[in-house]
């Protein structure tokens, strides 16, 4: 289990590809490709919160915990708190937006597709985007070889 997490990572950046090369695509019109694409896309988001719930659950099982903590400084714990909080707010309405946007393209909507897919694109690649960044927070930065960067009044150096 304890690949997940890079898998994880691996997944959202490859979701973040699909998603940018499907808007290029639909830039030069090249609708088949597009779709293609938005589904490859669409596929990947799901098969990461597979793996996603599964390593949450198994952390869950073998160790009491629900995720890892964060091991920063103070000063890297807000900058991680305000990236996460609004990764996790727009992570929920991914998957509504998503299912949205495909419904009207099944139904051939395109003004109210095309409408709605320019909220959900940025929406859907922030939350792949910043998926990737909380992982290396959480997994390769090193937070224990950084120097304190605030300085307080009253601190001589």
């Amino acid at each position: 289990m304890k690949f997940l997490p890079t898998l994880n990572a691996g997944l959202n950046s490859l979701c973040f590809c699909l998603l940018l090369s499907g808007y290029l695509l639909i830039l030069r019109g090249r609708k088949i490709e597009h779709r293609n694409c938005m589904i490859a896309a669409f596929v990947v988001s799901v098969v990461f919160l597979g793996c996603y719930l599964t390593y949450h659950e198994a952390l869950h099982a073998y160790t009491g915990r629900r995720g890892r903590a964060f091991v920063g400084s103070e000063l890297a714990r807000w900058l991680y708190l305000s990236i996460l909080v609004p990764h996790v707010l727009l992570a929920a309405a991914v998957p509504v937006l998503a299912l949205r946007v495909f419904w009207l393209a099944w139904k051939q909507r395109w003004v109210q597709h095309r409408r709605l897919a320019r909220v959900t694109l940025p929406i859907w690649g922030f939350v792949s985007v910043t998926g990737v960044v909380i992982y290396w927070m959480l997994y390769h930065w090193p937070w224990s070889t950084m120097a304190p960067t605030v300085i307080m009044p009253g601190n001589a150096i």
